[in-house]
C-alpha cells in the first residue's frame, strides 16, 4: 500500500538521548569508574545530611514562630483589655469632674421654661427650641440660610416629624 497526501510519515531517525541517561545512571550507581562514583555518592550523602539538618532547623523555627504568634495575640488581647479599662476609668473621672451627666442641659432648660407658670418663660422655651432645631438642621447639612428654607429642602420621607417642626417654627414666628 502506497502512502498518499493525508498519511503521516514518521521518521525513525532522530536524537537518541538514551546513552546520555545511561552514563548519568552509571555514574551514580557504580556502573562507571569507582573514583568518580565515590565522589558523587559522598556529595549526595553530604547534601542529604545538610538537607536533614535544614529540615530540623526549619521545623524548629516554624514552631518558634507559631508560639511567638500565639504569645503576641494573647498579649495584644491583654493590652486591649487594659486600655479599655483605662479609658473607662478616665471617662468616669471626666464625668465626675464635669458634672457627671451627659444629659442635654439646653433641652432641660427648655423643659424647665415650659413647666413654669409665667408666659415669658414659655416664649423663651419656644425660641430656644427653635434655635436648637436650626442648629440640628445645619448639623445634618440641609440647604438654606434660614430655618424655613432648611425645612423646605427636607423631603417628607426623610423626616417623620417634619410637620411638627413646621408647626413649632410657625408658632415661634
Amino acid at each position: 500500500m502506497q502512502p498518499d497526501d493525508n498519511d503521516i510519515l514518521y521518521d525513525s531517525y532522530g536524537v537518541d538521548f538514551s546513552p546520555v541517561f545511561r552514563s548519568i545512571y552509571d555514574t551514580f550507581t557504580n556502573g562507571g569508574t569507582t573514583g568518580a562514583s565515590d565522589f558523587w555518592l559522598s556529595l549526595l550523602s553530604f547534601i542529604d545530611t545538610v538537607w536533614t539538618w535544614w529540615s530540623v532547623i526549619a521545623f524548629l523555627l516554624a514552631l518558634l514562630f507559631i508560639i511567638g504568634t500565639i504569645y503576641a495575640y494573647l498579649r495584644i488581647n491583654e493590652y486591649t483589655l487594659l486600655m479599655t479599662d483605662k479609658l473607662a476609668r478616665e471617662h468616669q473621672a471626666w464625668k465626675e469632674l464635669h458634672g457627671g451627666s451627659t444629659a442635654n442641659t439646653r433641652w432641660s432648660e427648655v423643659e424647665r421654661h415650659v413647666q413654669s407658670d409665667r408666659p415669658n418663660d414659655w416664649k423663651l422655651a419656644i425660641i430656644e427650641a427653635d434655635i436648637m432645631l436650626g442648629e440640628a438642621l445645619e448639623t445634618y447639612g440641609f440647604a438654606g440660610s434660614s430655618i424655613g428654607e432648611q425645612l423646605k429642602s427636607i423631603p417628607p420621607t426623610q423626616m417623620q416629624t417634619l410637620q411638627d417642626a413646621w408647626d413649632a417654627h410657625l408658632i415661634r414666628n
